[in-house]
């Protein structure tokens, strides 16, 4: 009877293990981080300058939305790539097409290559562009995925050697969803094919005035972000090859963000404040918070000058003094974000910005991410 029991037990005890293994392996599958891919196309041949000048100032807008995106419990990734089209200067033999970024989830590099855009006279050819980036970028494989192109530009979808259609039913098989924005009259549009362009593509066809001069909401909590932001900066340590670089480009594209309008400033901040802002591969609050630093290994020369003497225990603990300033400073402009945000709710009229590029790509957005389950 004694042997009989302690062979009970040791099935049960082996099945249990076997079944826990099992849910682990299951629980650690699914707990895959998610991730929102968004490509730009942006033409950027002769009157394309309001497009550009729009992706520009509504950068930070677009990415404040989709910080509040959610996928289940978790909170999923955020990348864009971006390219342009249409522009005289480029290759002709390349379809006047270039890359301007690969998937990347930097949001100062993002905001460094958008503002890098020039335009020049073009030929604008829809189909190659969107054919190229679906050969060039790195779209993934997980099927939670929400992958996106939105392709903006003013002339007909039907030019160059690569059929629309070609191109489109490429992005169908590999589950990408094709938004098209016409900068103009929403009937030229469709007459030049953009709307069939989005319906074969699953996505949505939009217009918008892209001359139009967008008008920001000046708020009673603008002056103190701001403030916060400047003091957000001074929790920034660099490390490693690329870290000064990185940290000067952080200040450059605070600036490249007031040069627009002070109200684009205080939308980057709130960004700065988000959890889709990580610069953990420069920056040691984030590298530390995400045990990513072998602290051992930190050459000190390009530590900045207050820390090239420190010893290890010493660079730690400052490390640990600006990740407690920083999140009381994030956490300080998260709560002047809500007030903000509900004083702009009250301010804006209903229909202001139905053209404008934000409010149509974050409409598009959040109604194809609820097709897959994703929740704001």
């Amino acid at each position: 009877m004694k042997t009989l029991v302690l062979k009970v037990i040791a099935i049960l005890f082996i099945s249990s293990t076997v079944y826990g293994t099992t849910l682990e392996k299951n629980t650690k599958k699914s707990s895959k981080k998610q991730t929102i891919k968004v490509a730009l196309l942006l033409d950027t041949s002769n009157s394309m300058d309001g497009l550009i000048n729009q992706a520009k100032a509504q950068l930070w807008e677009i990415i404040n939305e989709l910080s509040y995106a959610k996928y289940g419990i978790q909170k999923p990734n955020l990348e864009i790539a971006l390219y342009e089209y249409g522009n005289s200067s480029l290759p002709s033999q390349e379809g006047f097409i270039r890359q301007v970024l690969q998937f990347s989830n930097d949001l100062d590099e993002i905001s460094e290559k958008l503002f890098s855009l020039k335009t020049s006279g073009g030929s604008e050819f829809c189909g190659q562009v969107i054919q190229t980036s679906l050969k060039e970028l790195s779209w993934g494989k997980n099927k939670n995925d929400l992958r996106l192109i939105f392709i903006a530009g003013n002339e007909p979808f039907t030019q160059g050697k690569i059929n629309y259609k070609e191109a489109i039913s490429e992005a169908k098989e590999k589950d990408i969803l094709i938004n098209t924005i016409f900068c103009g009259n929403y009937n030229n549009g469709i007459s030049g094919k953009w709307k069939d362009g989005a319906d074969l593509g699953g996505g949505d066809y939009m217009t918008i005035n892209h001359n139009k001069k967008i008008v920001h909401i000046v708020t009673p909590y603008d002056d103190e972000i701001i403030i916060l932001n400047r003091r957000l900066n001074k929790t920034y340590i660099y490390y490693g090859n690329k870290g000064f670089s990185k940290y000067s480009n952080q200040k450059i594209q605070d600036a490249n963000a007031f040069s627009i309008n002070e109200g684009i400033e205080v939308k980057r901040a709130i960004s700065k404040s988000s959890r889709l802002y990580e610069n953990s591969s420069w920056d040691l609050v984030d590298a530390d918070k995400k045990q990513k630093v072998d602290y051992k290994k930190i050459e000190k020369k390009k530590l900045p000058k207050e820390l090239q003497n420190k010893t290890e225990a010493e660079i730690k603990a400052y490390v640990k003094v600006k990740a407690k300033e920083r999140a009381e400073i994030q956490k300080k402009i998260k709560e002047l974000d809500k007030k903000r945000r509900s004083y702009i709710a009250k301010k804006q009229k209903e229909g202001n910005k139905k053209d404008q590029l934000d409010n149509v790509m974050v409409k598009a957005i959040k109604r194809q991410a609820k097709l897959k389950n994703y929740t704001w």
